[in-house]
């Protein structure tokens, strides 16, 4: 729907909470292309329902694709490619986007929305990189804006999976603004008769305030710790450290069950996908937006080659849903820096992604 500069975009998959599929990336990015010839362009993105903008990107038609052998032999390498060249669009900023956050917000969905120039949370955004929990990694862009987040918040979110709920997203960056989910609907109407990006930018501007928090999450109470766990070289110098203030005789109770607790998610994650992530991160905080999409296409690509984790992990939560993933190799431990080096490498160049 066109009115004046202003496109609207809404993903319409509510059924399966607008999780991201090929067919959509196919419709969004030539019109992202036709867009970007005028600057004055405005694009409001939301989500078909009240439940989430959009989940993720569709795995599950990747997992059928290579395991069950159903649909597009090469649906794994076409879509990430794809989404990754449309991500890329959206970092340029070369168009005003305003993604309203309303709802689940996670992996395809954040690639969609945190590299556009406004994100709008509401009281019931839930943002989340579960990737680890599945043996995949942040993608998506998730090696640039993750680790320039403060103090080492992006690496804990990273590989905890950790969630971050409605104003606590723009109180960390995430968003850049904060709507009650009762005015949503009044603040879209605003948005979509603007003239120019520039009364967007002044129609935003009174959203500015966001609500006492009446609870604080753990990655605010504990952002010290966090900063002083998560900022460690290594995996395994990220457990060590959890694990001395688990088993320590000086700090109170709630410290140590925060340590315990943080211990016991990462031990539940695929120890490849910790690792890869950790490195990811470190490598992306030096990247340039282009080098960051290049290097995650190549990760995603040895990901779907390798044929572990990734489908491991998808079966367990997807298709068995025994939500008992047998990871190989098993503990950090036992992932060699070879073995992570084997994700960074170049792929075929017919496996490249240009841009």
């Amino acid at each position: 729907m066109i009115l004046g500069v202003v496109k609207r975009v809404i993903l319409n998959r509510p059924q399966a909470l607008n999780a991201l599929n090929l067919n959509m990336v196919r419709q969004l990015s030539p019109q992202y292309k036709e867009w970007m010839k005028d600057p004055k362009t405005v694009v409001i993105m939301r989500g078909s329902g009240d439940r989430a903008f959009c989940a993720g990107g569709d795995i599950r038609s990747i997992y059928d694709s290579v395991v069950e052998s159903k649909g597009s032999q090469s649906l794994h390498r076409d879509f990430f490619s794809e989404e990754y060249r449309l991500n890329y669009d959206i970092a340029k900023k070369t168009i005003t986007q305003v993604s309203l956050l309303n709802g689940i917000t996670m992996g395809g969905g954040v690639g969609l929305s945190v590299h556009g120039k406004y994100r709008v949370a509401t009281d019931n955004t839930l943002f989340a990189m579960p990737e680890t929990g599945i043996g995949f990694f942040c993608d998506v862009g998730g090696s640039y804006f993750l680790p320039r987040l403060d103090e080492s918040l992006g690496m804990y979110l990273a590989l905890t999976g950790g969630r971050v709920k409605g104003a606590d997203c723009t109180r960390v960056g995430i968003a850049t603004h904060f709507v009650k989910h009762e005015k949503l609907a009044e603040l879209e109407t605003l948005l979509i008769h603007a003239k120019s990006a520039e009364e967007v930018e002044q129609i935003l501007s009174g959203y500015k305030n966001i609500p006492e928090a009446t609870t604080v999450p753990d990655f605010i109470e504990y952002k010290d710790l966090i900063s002083q766990c998560f900022s460690k070289n290594s995996v395994e110098e990220i457990f060590d450290s959890l694990n001395k203030i688990a088993t320590s005789n000086t700090h109170d109770f709630k410290t140590i069950g925060w340590a315990k607790t943080t211990l016991s998610t990462l031990e539940k994650h695929s120890p490849t996908s910790l690792k890869v992530v950790h490195r990811q991160l470190i490598e992306g905080k030096k990247l340039s937006y282009e080098e960051v999409f290049k290097m995650e296409n190549r990760i995603a690509q040895t990901f779907m080659k390798k044929r572990k984790d990734f489908f491991e992990g998808v079966r367990a939560l997807l298709v068995d849903k025994d939500k008992n993933p047998k990871w190989s190799p098993a503990t950090v431990k036992e992932v060699s820096t070879q073995e992570v080096d084997e994700y960074f490498k170049k792929v075929s160049e017919a496996d490249e992604l240009s841009l």
